[in-house]
């Protein structure tokens, strides 16, 4: 009797922790490696930080990878963090994790879907290459020499160090490659500019631009979207040997537009004809 009421208890322990396990194995996260997993920080030591991202052991990464340029610790004890899970159990029993893999993970999947969706990343020129220049948009990118201006640029030099917005215009994650463009953004700021001028634009009207080049004949003027040429004898009602005598790139100008072809969106603008013309005074 004694001996069946034994094997009873110990059946019941039995089944008792097989049900812990149960419910131990199904507490353990379904995690797969080399991907992104959420954790939190659970302890901080000298040499690391040991995160816990509720599989059966934590994962202990150096205290490096959550340091900011100054050397501070950037995370607490019950901070949530993303890490990336390379290995899930060594032969110790441990996990590989790694806070620097997950940061640059999360940029090459914000810069897929900036290209999926077609938006502008903003980046820093950081040197001149063959053929181009190297902007840092979270990750290295190229940027062709004829992608950087509307208009082509013979220093590019001068644009180390400058930040603008680009469209990537190609995007291979597995060759870590990234094309940019950011002719593509000015030319579609041109077209909307230009729609908008378009609407106002009229012979006899006077309008402000910004001189865009200057040649031996005269100067381009930027109206917004739409260029009109000012003549060099339109300049002036005095003598001109060259247009640069009274205008610079750059400058912004008022001019009156002349004639106006809208079929072929050409313009004649002047500048002289803002002022009386000194002679019928004599």
């Amino acid at each position: 009797m004694e001996d069946d009421v034994s094997d009873e208890i110990e059946d019941d322990d039995y089944e008792e922790e097989e049900d812990f396990a149960k419910l131990y194995e199904a507490s353990i996260k379904d995690l797969k490696e080399r991907e992104v997993v959420s954790g939190s920080v659970i302890g901080i030591t000298d040499d690391g930080v040991l995160v816990d991202v509720g599989y059966k052991s934590e994962g202990m990464i150096p205290r490096k990878q959550f340091e900011d340029e100054n050397g501070e610790l950037t995370v607490g004890v019950g901070d949530e963090v993303e890490v990336f899970l390379e290995k899930k159990e060594d032969a110790e029993g441990l996990i590989y994790l790694s806070k620097e893999k997950a940061d640059k993970m999360k940029v090459w999947n914000d810069i897929g879907k900036a290209y999926d969706d077609n938006k502008p990343v903003s980046g820093k020129i950081i040197s001149r290459i063959k053929g181009g220049l190297t902007v840092d948009i979270g990750v290295k990118a190229f940027l062709p020499g004829s992608q950087v201006d509307i208009r082509p640029i013979r220093n590019l030099d001068r644009l180390v160090g400058e930040e603008f917005f680009f469209k990537i215009i190609k995007f291979n994650p597995r060759r870590g490659n990234v094309v940019l463009s950011r002719r593509v953004l000015l030319e579609d700021e041109r077209e909307s500019k230009k729609e908008e001028t378009l609407k106002v634009l009229e012979e006899g009207s006077v309008m402000e631009g910004v001189v865009k080049n200057i040649t031996d004949y005269g100067a381009f003027i930027d109206l917004g979207g739409i260029d009109g040429l000012l003549h060099i004898t339109d300049l002036s009602w005095g003598r001109l040997q060259h247009p640069s005598e009274i205008i610079t790139v750059g400058d912004t100008v008022n001019v009156k537009v002349l004639k106006f072809d809208r079929e072929k969106e050409r313009v004649s603008l002047g500048m002289k004809q803002l002022t009386e013309d000194p002679w019928e005074l004599v």
